[in-house]
């Protein structure tokens, strides 16, 4: 934090100390003398400026911009005007003057800076609930394409029929339309964070090794073990495919153990009402429609149990991949 001002340095340095600015305040006639090329290094310390015009303001921020620093100011005066074009976010209040609001990148409707952190952490958590669903989705995706294509070389008959996949497919994504109340790990939005492409392949193919695993396991047990129907393994398989990409989103969206990262109400519910409501199906008077049959007791507790090993699956497998692997490894205490 700096303080820049146009007053005198007496007053500077006391309001400066009220607020625990330390230091001598660098005037505008030393500004003045020093060359461009070394403004950055002379400022690099220097944490109040006084008696400064309108273009040193606009100078100091441009040497800071140099110094490879992200800079914010906050003005409301004519004189501001130019310091808050220099900087990469200028700030201004509704009570400012009207070319300092209009030179403003953001206008406070109150004298309160928590707002700006407010809009931080909202930013970055929704930056972070946007990356779960691409990461989730895309590795569920990834999942069921190769399941399907290996079930299809195996089987006399089609895995899923097309309404049955439309409507896995519509079923699963009704979750994802809560992802945005969910709520974000304090690791998660400690720091800024950009999109790496590199770690969401990498969670693709880890995760959407998992799923293909549990996929293939579920087939072999329905098709050599019990030799159910085809009505009976396509339930089973729907069933499987939809609870399982749900779990996978409720477990895979933060580096915590699923018991100790709480997801959103919207999302939680949605969530359990989904596999509920994907497990009534084949027993429901639209299972005949949907080319499904009623499944057999063993069948429903043997896919309970092949959920379970697929939630330990990915609790086991984030120790060795964390699914936000760009989070900040620890968040320290206030």
């Amino acid at each position: 934090v700096r303080l820049v001002t146009g007053d005198n340095r007496h007053a500077a340095r006391h309001v400066a100390a009220s607020v625990d600015l330390a230091g001598e305040p660098l005037v505008g006639a030393d500004l003045a003398a020093c060359p461009d090329d070394q403004l950055p290094e002379r400022i690099a310390d220097v944490t109040v400026f006084a008696e400064v015009d309108p273009l040193q303001k606009e100078r100091i921020l441009t040497a800071l911009r140099q110094r490879g620093d992200v800079v914010g100011f906050l003005g409301d005066g004519i004189n501001d005007a130019p310091a808050l074009h220099a900087a990469d976010v200028g700030i201004s209040v509704d009570t400012a003057v009207d070319v300092a609001k209009q030179a403003a990148a953001i206008v406070l409707l109150d004298k309160n800076l928590d707002v700006i952190a407010d809009g931080i952490r909202l930013g970055r958590r929704t930056f972070t609930n946007t990356l779960k669903y691409i990461r989730v989705n895309t590795s569920a995706s990834f999942g069921n394409v190769v399941s399907m294509s290996i079930a299809a070389l195996l089987l006399p008959f089609l895995p899923l029929l097309p309404r049955q996949v439309l409507l896995l497919n519509f079923l699963s994504d009704i979750p994802y339309t809560t992802l945005s109340t969910d709520y974000a790990d304090a690791e998660q939005i400690q720091h800024p964070r950009t999109v790496d492409v590199r770690t969401i392949r990498r969670f693709m193919l880890v995760y959407g090794s998992i799923s293909i695993a549990v996929d293939l396991l579920v087939l072999g047990a329905l098709r050599w073990w019990w030799h159910v129907s085809t009505d009976v393994f396509r339930a089973a398989w729907f069933v499987q495919f939809t609870a399982t990409e749900i779990i996978a989103l409720l477990v895979l969206r933060s580096n915590r153990s699923f018991l100790r990262s709480r997801p959103s109400a919207a999302l939680a519910g949605t969530g359990l009402l989904l596999i509920t409501v994907t497990v009534a199906l084949p027993f429901s008077p639209l299972s005949a429609p949907l080319g499904l049959a009623a499944l057999p007791p063993v069948v429903l507790a043997a896919l309970a149990a092949v959920t379970l090993v697929n939630v330990a699956a990915n609790e086991t497998a984030k120790y060795v991949v964390p699914p936000d692997p760009t989070a900040a490894r620890r968040v320290p205490r206030p």
